[in-house]
Formats: C-alpha cells, structure tokens, sequence
C-alpha cells in the first residue's frame, strides 16, 4: 500500500457543510482519502498507520498552497477538430470584422439544427489515429486545467477513439455518443428524419460494452441526445429505455436558446422540456444544458422532477448567447432548491475552464441578485466539483475530500501578491487566478500533473500529434487547402 500526506494547506473539502481548514491535511492510502481535517490530526491519523505503510509514506509540504477536489466538468464536448475553422486559427488577426454567430441573437436555430445533424458524417470521416491524436490533446487542456472528472455531452469525435484518450492520460471519463436523427429545415414545418433511431441507439449501446469491460474504473457511460431540435419521438424513447435499463443518468440540451420554443413549436408541436416530460425523460437522471428559456410550467417540471442543470457562465458572452442574464431563470431554480453545476461547455480552441467559469458564476449571478452572498466562493466550487459530480452520477466516489472518497484533487499555490493579506485564498483565486495556476493534479492518488507540467505524457508529442491529425482532417474533409493549413502551422513552429 502506498501513502501520501499532503499538509499545511488551506483545505477546502467542498462536502455538505462546505468545511474549510485553514491549515489542514489529507491522507491517501493507495487511491482513497483516508483522513482529512486540521493537519494535526490527520498527522496523528497517518502516524498510526501500519509501519510497512507507514515506512514508505510520501509528505507533500503544502503550506503556501490552496487543497481542492478535483474539478468535475459534466458538460464538455471535444471541438478541437474544428481548431481551424470554427471560430478558430483561419480568423484574421482583428476581431473588428465579426459579426453575430449563430448562436448569438437568441439564436439561428435551423442552421445550428443543420449544423449538429452534420456532425455525424465528420465524425465517420475522421480516422481511428487523427480522432486519438485529437480528443487526447483536448482531453489533456482540461487535465492540466484541474478536471479530473470529464462528462462529455457529444463530441465532434470518435467516442471509443476518447475512451482511449482517457484511459492514456489517466483522467476519469464519461463517454457518450453524437446522438442525432432530424433536423428542422427551413423550408419545412415539420422536422426531416435523417437516420435511423435505432442505429443511434446501438450506437451508444456499443460505447456501453466498451464501459463494462473497463478495468481501471475510470470510465463510464451516459445516453445524450445533442439537441432536442434534432430528437425524434423515436429516438427519445430508445433513450428512456437505455436509461431505466442500465440505470443511467441522461443529458441533453434544452430551452438553451430565446428562439427554441419556438420553433420546438413549429417543427414537433411542443417545447423541448415538455415533450423529455411526456417521454419520460425528466426526472432526477436528467441533466439539462443551459435550461435558461423554460417558462413557467417547465420551471415547475424541473422542480418537481429534482432535476438538474449543468450552465456554462464562461463561455455564453464570447459564444453570444444569453443564457444566465437573459432571464434569470437558472439562478432562480437554484435559489428554490434544484441542483445547479458547472461546466465550459465546447470550443473548437482552450477557452474559459472550469476556474474561469467559476469567476464568472461567482460574479454574474451576485451581479443578478444584487447580493454578492448569492454564490459564495465556496458554493461556486460546490457548483464545479460535489454538485457537478452529483449530476454526472459519479458522487459514490467524487467530487469532495472526504474519507473514502477517490483521491482526486488538486493544489494551487497561494503565496504571491494576489493572496497578501486574504484570509480566504479561494476568494482570491476567484478574482485574479484561473487555469494556468494548477499546480499539481491527483487522479485516484496518482499524479498526473507536478508543478503545471505533465508527469506521464509528454505534452510537447501531444501537441504535435494533434498538429498533424487536426492538418490531414482540415485538408481531407473540411476542404481547406493545404497552402493555408500549411500557413497557419508554419507561424506555430517559428
């Protein structure tokens, strides 16, 4: 058995009571917390260890440095096969020129329909080695991020290729499908079925047997449909069916965007909450992204169903959507009691993580509330690791630092000139840190990440594996000529 203690730093457990020791401890046996609290007493706990144990007992001085749980980000999709193209290195270097994108302006609802129909044929088109090369890069920008535990709601990618990628890099894991069979077209009032429900399904039924085979229990699985404007009642019920037969949680997006209902509306009779409702699909197992346009009746379903949202703060103002300041709704369902987390969401580029979108959670909704006690620093790290992990159904195991819990966690220093004088690190990281800060990343008490660089990969061959595949995918199948691929990757290397 091996054993680490990790000692003297600001511990912030993120359990129920949201318990903070100003100078704490946490003991690892193999890969579970054994003990954690004031660090006198864990040093007494891991005095008492056996002596074979304790002889090969590692200590960590964490003195000048902030404790946390591993970040839990149960909303994530893997773009980074659009790094040239969506939004990515072929813009010009101004950002004069930009105009609305298409989920701005409360949202372009039958191209981003068309948009996420399409992804499937990408998805075939990409190949077993560039898929590998890629998702384990993108997975690695959220490892070196402090995310420990990754949820994805769909990726641009292959699902086994990321279950691979996960396994590689030693992060948990729960794997999905792209899942897609209509699309709403605007020529049309009604939606066009453009694949089979039931390939879908068996789809996400084979990542399934991947998940079960799996020896490491870091990988898991949860049935997603991309959007609800690209779900059949088909599809929907296959979905329930998977759900109540494995007991899984399910995920999808719904009432994201000001234009949905409408056209949810036009093209199927009914919002998107409330056909998940008739479908069976609203219930505690459903997490709900953004969920920000739900009137009065859904609000209450949700309620009802202590369901959960999962809204992703840092990314909406640079992707043009509104979905936290446009009505308020999310933070009003979590002031009446649902489980609110948080997530980034997608980027086909590394953009807000998880320590951004916790400033923006922390900010934005006290700015709402006109009461900057509404999120607490503490709550806003609740919101991206213990409540997130509940969401995800992954809280047997993760999520806070308390005995018996996986031994995920992270350390950020805390001793330089943003940290003078504050008694509340957590605070001051919220204000003036973010991602680059993380120091050292545990998985399972293994370390994955020392002083902000990686310890089992070398982050140097990642980045140019990714180069590569993302340049044969741009060219292949995006149809971008090679002169400007070639351009692009000729100024990365000087």
């Amino acid at each position: 058995m091996a054993a680490r203690l990790i000692t003297g730093g600001t511990v912030y457990t993120a359990d129920a009571q949201e318990s903070v020791h100003a100078r704490g401890a946490v003991l690892i046996v193999d890969d579970t917390i054994a003990a954690v609290g004031p660090a006198a007493d864990v040093e007494r706990v891991a005095a008492g260890l056996a002596p074979e144990v304790r002889a090969g007992l590692r200590t960590t001085d964490a003195s000048r440095m902030m404790v946390l749980p591993g970040f839990v980000n149960a909303h994530w999709h893997e773009m980074f096969a659009m790094g040239f193209t969506m939004r990515g290195a072929l813009r010009p270097v101004s950002d004069r020129g930009d105009e609305v994108a298409f989920m701005g302006g409360g949202g372009d609802m039958h191209q981003i329909s068309a948009t996420f129909d399409r992804f499937d044929e990408l998805i075939e088109a990409m190949t077993p080695d560039e898929a590998q090369a890629i998702a384990e890069y993108s997975m690695w920008t959220q490892l070196r991020g402090g995310v420990t535990t990754l949820g994805d709601m769909g990726s641009l990618n292959r699902p086994h290729s990321m279950v691979s990628a996960a396994r590689r890099l030693g992060m948990r894991f729960s794997a999905s499908t792209w899942a897609s069979d209509a699309v709403c077209a605007p020529d049309r009032s009604r939606f066009r079925r453009t694949r089979d429900a039931d390939a879908v399904l068996a789809g996400f039924e084979s990542l399934l047997r991947v998940a079960a085979v799996d020896d490491t229990g870091r990988i898991r699985c949860r049935p997603n449909v991309s959007y609800v404007t690209n779900m059949t009642d088909e599809l929907a019920r296959g979905m329930a069916e998977l759900v109540a037969r494995h007991d899984l949680p399910f995920a999808t997006h719904v009432g994201a965007l000001r234009n949905e209902p409408e056209v949810m509306r036009t093209y199927y009779g009914e919002t998107g909450l409330r056909r998940l409702s008739e479908l069976g699909l609203v219930d505690d197992g459903l997490m709900a992204g953004h969920a920000a346009h739900l009137d009065e009746h859904e609000q209450k379903l949700m309620l009802a169903a202590h369901a959960h949202i999962s809204h992703s703060p840092g990314k909406y103002g640079p992707s043009g959507e509104n979905a936290l300041t446009g009505t308020g709704v999310v933070p009003a369902l979590r002031r009446a009691g649902l489980d609110v987390s948080l997530s980034t969401d997608a980027a086909a580029l590394p953009g807000a993580g998880i320590a951004e979108t916790m400033r923006a959670a922390w900010q934005m909704y006290n700015e709402l509330a006109a009461d900057q006690t509404d999120v607490l620093p503490t709550d806003a790290l609740a919101m991206a690791t213990r409540i997130a992990a509940k969401g995800l159904h992954w809280d047997d195991c993760v999520g806070s630092l308390e005995p018996g819990m996986q031994a995920d966690l992270l350390l950020v220093p805390a001793d330089d000139w943003r940290y003078l004088l504050n008694p509340r690190p957590l605070e001051s990281f919220l204000w003036l840190g973010g991602s680059a800060d993380v120091h050292t990343v545990l998985v399972g008490g293994r370390v994955l990440v020392e002083n902000g660089r990686g310890v089992e990969v070398d982050e140097t061959a990642l980045r140019d594996r990714y180069l590569t595949a993302l340049a044969g995918f741009t060219q292949r199948v995006l149809r971008v000529p090679a002169e400007a691929v070639g351009h692009v990757l000729g100024q990365v290397s000087r």
